[in-house]
């Protein structure tokens, strides 16, 4: 089993920064993929950015590509999610997730796919106002 703990959200200001982390414990020894979703009341959870066990490949929804960074210490399963010049609409709830480790390799293809991620984390509240 695979637990994962976010932490770092908050209220901030349009055009602020903040870090998301979320520290993945248990299935010692196995270093995972990991991603990150958001979600609004209401509406669906949405994909945000995911990132390789290796780190050596990232993927990024299009309405945060250039002002989010998904980064991880390296052979540590402990994500971060850096996210600049904040929006308004960014405001949701803040998931990290986990794929089985010894599942389907994230690609380009599956990476925004909820199918994918098999563990979640309880969500971080994010909210910008204006």
């Amino acid at each position: 089993q695979v637990q994962l703990v976010e932490s770092g959200g908050g209220l901030v200001q349009a055009g602020d920064s903040l870090r998301l982390s979320c520290a993945g414990s248990g299935r010692t020894g196995s270093i995972f993929s990991m991603g990150w979703f958001r979600q609004v009341p209401g509406q669906a959870r949405e994909f945000v950015a995911a990132i390789s066990w290796s780190g050596a490949d990232t993927y990024y929804a299009d309405s945060v590509k250039g002002r989010f960074t998904i980064s991880r210490d390296q052979g540590q399963n402990t994500v971060y999610l850096e996210m600049n010049r904040l929006k308004p609409e960014d405001t949701a709830v803040y998931f990290c997730a986990a794929p089985h480790p010894d599942g389907p390799a994230l690609t380009s293809r599956n990476a925004g796919s909820l199918n994918l991620y098999d563990y979640w984390g309880q969500g971080t509240q994010v909210t910008v106002s204006s």
